[in-house]
Order: C-alpha cells, then structure tokens, then sequence
C-alpha cells in the first residue's frame, strides 16, 4: 500500500473530533485509507445493495447495533444516517466513534450541516499527489505523471490509461451524473465534459461550453456545479482587493486530475502530450491542482488565486495559504527561461507586498536556478514541495 501523506490528519482530527468525515471523487483512495489509519474499526460499506437498505430502512438499529467505532462507507446513500451518528456519538460524548466515507460533497456537506456541524473533522481526499505516487513507482517523471495523474487503481494494477479513464467517465456519468441530474443524453454531457477540459486555465465563458453542448445556461450551470460537487473540476478564484484597478470577477477552470484531463483533450501517448497546442494549459492545471492536493494533505485549506487587471497584467498563481510566506507564481511549459515569462512578477508582487524572494517562475525542467534575480523552480522540486 503506497502511504497517503493525509493519514496523520486523519488520525489527528480522530482524537480532536467524535466524527470525522472523508470526501473525494470516486476512486481516489478513501475507503482504502480509512481502513488503513483505522484498522481496528467494524466497517460497513454503502455500496452493498443489501447494507444500503438495512441502512435506510431502519436506521436506528443500523448505528446503535453496531459497535462503538465504526466505518461507514458511501454514507452519501443514506443521508438519515447522520441524523442517529449525532444522537449516538453525543450520547457517547467520547472522540474518534465514526468515520464517514462518500465521493458527494454536496450530499456530505448538507447532511453535516443539518446534523454534525461542530461535530465533524472533515478531510478531502484527492487522487495521488506527484509525492505520494513516486512512492508506487520510484522511476515516475513529471511528465509521466501529468500524463497519467493519480488515481490510484493506475498505479496498483497498471492498466492502460485509456482503459481505466473510458471505464471512469462511463461509471461517472451513470452513477452519479445520471442519477443526481437525471441527464437524458449522455453523449451531451460527454460534450460538455470536453469542452470543460477544452478551457481548462482559461477563463470560465458559461456562453462557451453553453453554445458548444447546445444547452441552456442553467443547464451548464447545475452540471459544471456537479463537476465540482464530485470532485472533477475546480474554480480558481481571482484575487480581490482594493488596489486602485479593475481586476477580474471571472474564476478559472481546472481538473484535479491531468490524466482525466488528458484523456479528455484524446492524449493518449507521451509524444501527443509533448507537442499538444494545450500543453501549456495542462501543465499549469498539474501546477495548480498539485498546490491544493500539498495543503490538503497537510489539513490547511488552500488559499489560491490568480490576478487579473484591466491592463492584462497577469500572474498564473498567487499562493496566501501561509500567510507569513505569500508566493506569486508564473507557470510556463518551457524548458528554456525567457525575462518575459518574469515580466508581471515585479509588478504585480510590489503592489500585493510580495517578498522578492516568493517570486518564482515554475519551467519544465530538472533543477532550479536563478536568472536575472529571478527564481526559477524545476517542476519535481514544486511538485515534490521542495523549498525554493
């Protein structure tokens, strides 16, 4: 079992909390992990058609019959479960009783908040970050890993990419898509999907992926909300303040995953990667999703933006999360430093009071260096957290 860097959180928030809560897109390693930090706890798992009914039809005797610590896993399929994990656990009053797994955060969320808030240490457990799946595979590049992403089912049966990720999107769209969104046309939806990817870095044009799937915006909108809801896709935030400019209201689109990403642009080999009009885009999303997989797995909630004035001054990456560390960072698919590619960094860092020296650009290359006082970072050492 490769080792997930957010099993000590999990443990932690086990003594802190009565409940503690793991959300994630499917297949990303939760109920693996669960069971791993907490081995000695009975299990029971959602997904068994006969569970989930014992579950929803008596869900008094479901938790009260169980012992004291206890896995439930796809809790998302029997919401009136958490109303009797708070009756329970408060009767209890003792801390680490449960341990809830599902891949719904909005289904999660809205049942915590009814029933658990203040309860609850909540964790988000994405796919692989690049740290945790060098562990699995000691000779893997960035580049093999941008390719690939994360999901961990790659990495332990070592599938063809293109058959795990046609079976992914498959399952994805007829359990959870269809079923929360009762989508009539899967073929549509398989477009938007597409076409989400199609923007991936770039602003979010609701008129674009609308006119492309030929659907109507509120349609575009309660699906892109399920991306996010499921852990596909996430908005970058642009950064606000009042600084004497006009600075962007749109957030940007990114995938958690570069290999469904890829596998959405029909990248299915290095040498396609390689020379893809939109690798520079992906290999920003590898950039952008690798910093909120680090903070996540260190149980800081990210803190991310990107800047954006009238002017078209713009920095790729604007990382506050630690506060007294603040970083701007500009991405750049190129193994070759031009003073371009630094040119909004002194800018944009003097008005945000940015130190010189948490101005860096991220290249596709081995090692770091400077160049013009400017540092460049080799994307193993970023995507490994290296310090700059």
């Amino acid at each position: 079992m490769i080792e997930r860097d957010m099993a000590k959180q999990a443990r932690d928030l086990a003594r802190w909390f009565p409940v503690v809560s793991v959300t994630g897109p499917r297949q990303s390693g939760k109920s693996t992990l669960v069971r791993d930090v907490f081995s000695g706890y009975a299990y029971a798992n959602l997904e068994d058609p006969q569970v989930r009914a014992s579950a929803l039809s008596d869900p008094v005797s479901f938790v009260r019959n169980r012992p004291v610590h206890l896995i439930i896993d796809g809790t998302q399929y029997a919401p009136d479960l958490f109303s009797m994990v708070q009756v329970v656990s408060d009767e209890r009053g003792a801390m680490g009783q449960y341990v809830l797994s599902g891949s719904q955060n909005f289904l999660m969320l809205k049942a915590i908040t009814q029933s658990l808030a203040g309860r609850v240490g909540m964790l988000r457990l994405l796919p692989f970050s690049y740290r945790e799946a060098l562990r699995g595979d000691g000779s893997l590049t960035p580049d093999d890993y941008m390719l690939a992403g994360g999901y961990p089912r790659l990495y332990d049966t070592r599938m063809p990419l293109g058959t795990f990720f046609e079976n992914y999107v498959s399952t994805y769209l007829e359990r959870d898509v269809a079923g929360f969104l009762d989508v009539r046309n899967l073929s549509t939806f398989r477009t938007f999907l597409g076409l989400c990817a199609r923007n991936c870095g770039g602003l979010l044009r609701y008129v674009t992926l609308e006119q492309g799937a030929q659907v109507a915006h509120d349609t575009a909108r309660s699906w892109l909300s399920m991306l996010e809801s499921s852990y596909i896709t996430f908005m970058l935030r642009p950064y606000h303040a009042n600084l004497g400019k006009r600075l962007t209201k749109t957030p940007k689109l990114y995938f958690y995953d570069t290999g469904l990403l890829c596998h959405l642009l029909h990248i299915k080999t290095m040498e396609q990667l390689l020379i893809h009009p939109m690798l520079g885009a992906i290999f920003e999303n590898l950039i952008v999703s690798e910093r909120v997989k680090r903070h996540l797995n260190e149980g800081v909630e990210p803190e991310l933006y990107f800047y954006r004035d009238d002017s078209k001054v713009e920095v790729d990456l604007i990382d506050l999360t630690v506060p007294r560390v603040p970083e701007l960072i500009e991405v750049k698919s190129s193994a070759t430093y031009h003073p371009s590619h630094a040119r909004h960094l002194g800018k944009v860092g003097d008005l945000l009071g940015v130190p010189v020296s948490g101005r860096t650009v991220v290249l596709r290359v081995d090692d770091g260096y400077s160049a013009g006082g400017v540092t460049v970072r080799g994307v193993r050492s970023e995507l490994l957290g290296m310090p700059r």
